[in-house]
């Protein structure tokens, strides 16, 4: 092996995947800013969603379940999103749990209010997220909800064959 440089880098090998059955892939928190109905997203809670997305991303990849990235990262996205821009928390906790042949993501915002889906207009920016979610749910033999009368939104996706 050759001599190590001060300041140079070092690659970094990739772990191999850890088996996570039945138990935690993720428990994030991230802080926001309380949104006031009609106000923009702020830039910096709009780069904690994308933050969450890469997070779930990384950790599905850490425990094997990369079939499931796409998915996923898109429901984590949505469902933080929705709690970001309706809430009006200053907290938002995503959490994936591998839980029998699913994998659950659930996003926790601490204020009741229960997600509906809205038809959007057709030229509206917004206002498909949760159509989205039920639609991977589905495609993925799995379900959405919410729990704690609004407080938490889930969804299920069926683990790949080959991860259960």
């Amino acid at each position: 092996m050759p001599p190590r440089v001060a300041g140079a880098s070092t690659a970094v090998r990739t772990p191999r995947a850890v088996a996570c059955r039945d138990g935690d892939v993720m428990n994030e928190r991230i802080e926001v800013e309380p949104r006031r109905p009609g106000a923009l997203l702020r830039r910096d809670d709009a780069g904690r969603v994308g933050a969450m997305r890469r997070i779930a991303a990384s950790r599905l990849r850490f425990c094997g379940l990369d079939a499931l990235i796409d998915e996923a990262t898109l429901v984590v996205s949505e469902l933080v999103t929705n709690a970001v821009v309706h809430s009006g928390t200053d907290e938002v906790r995503v959490t994936m749990a591998v839980d029998g042949d699913f994998l659950e993501i659930t996003v926790i915002d601490g204020r009741p209010g229960a997600a509906r889906p809205k038809q959007a207009g057709e030229n509206a920016e917004s206002g498909r997220g949760l159509e989205l979610v039920a639609a991977v749910a589905k495609e993925k033999d799995g379900n959405w909800g919410t729990r704690e009368a609004g407080a938490e939104t889930w969804c299920r996706l069926a683990l790949p064959e080959e991860a259960r």
